[in-house]
């Protein structure tokens, strides 16, 4: 009698092996996919910012309305662009591209283009010139930027603060660097970065940060949460209707 009882209660652990396993591994998955939503989202959330752009004075590159992601934080250098505020300009959150840094002698002629450390830089990023622009020449003082639109004919830019440190911002006036249009979504995509400027040296513009590695790694991990919730359900179901069937 105790051998049939003992064979009976080993032939019931099974299945009930086979349960538990399969759910140790669901708890494991959605587990992991829960530190990969969590993780990505917050790199997301503590380096990226989103801002509108608020006019036309970087068409082409970014268009009145289109939201933004910039990173926080960092060095800028030549090309890049950013977000910055300044007491001089009206303190009003504006985005420009920086085209030079402290110690650089920038020079621009009435079609918008522009010199540094007398090296002609190409940029066909730029919007026609429609109208002509203001010719300068100035040497930017240290720890500070001198910062233009794209579209050099529609831009109030350093061009039209010349009175003030020869139109040049405190770099740390700079909040962040933009990398990406988010909306619309027919014009969202990671802005490259400027090569331009790479023929100056350091410093140069900056490659994107982590938000592509960090979308992702959140996304992967709500489709984990979702396919492993769903497994799970499924394995469950065809449980209960085997069940059912016996029955």
């Amino acid at each position: 009698m105790s051998s049939v009882a003992e064979r009976t209660a080993h032939t019931g652990a099974g299945p009930a092996r086979r349960r538990s396993a399969g759910s140790i591994v669901q708890g494991v998955a959605i587990a992991l996919g829960f530190v990969m939503l969590v993780g990505g989202f917050a790199v997301l959330a503590l380096q990226y910012r989103p801002y509108r752009i608020p006019s036309g004075s970087m068409s082409p590159t970014l268009a009145i309305g289109d939201t933004v992601l910039a990173r926080t934080g960092g060095s800028v250098g030549r090309g890049d662009i950013v977000v910055f505020q300044d007491e001089d300009w009206g303190n009003a959150t504006l985005v420009k591209r920086v085209v030079a840094v402290g110690g650089d002698t920038v020079s621009g002629d009435r079609a918008g283009r522009i010199a540094v450390n007398g090296h002609q830089v190409s940029e066909p990023y730029l919007a026609p010139a429609e109208m002509g622009t203001t010719e300068f020449s100035v040497t930017v003082p240290e720890g500070r930027l001198f910062l233009l639109g794209d579209f050099r004919g529609n831009s109030l830019d350093s061009r039209s603060h010349l009175d003030v440190a020869f139109g040049s911002v405190p770099a740390s006036g700079v909040k962040a660097r933009v990398e990406a249009v988010i909306r619309p979504l027919s014009r969202a995509g990671l802005e490259s970065p400027v090569r331009a400027f790479d023929d100056l040296g350091a410093p140069t513009a900056h490659r994107p940060g982590p938000l592509v590695p960090a979308t992702w790694t959140s996304v992967g991990g709500a489709v984990l949460i979702v396919a492993a919730s769903a497994a799970g359900w499924a394995v469950s179901l065809t449980r209960r209707l085997r069940g059912r069937r016996k029955a």
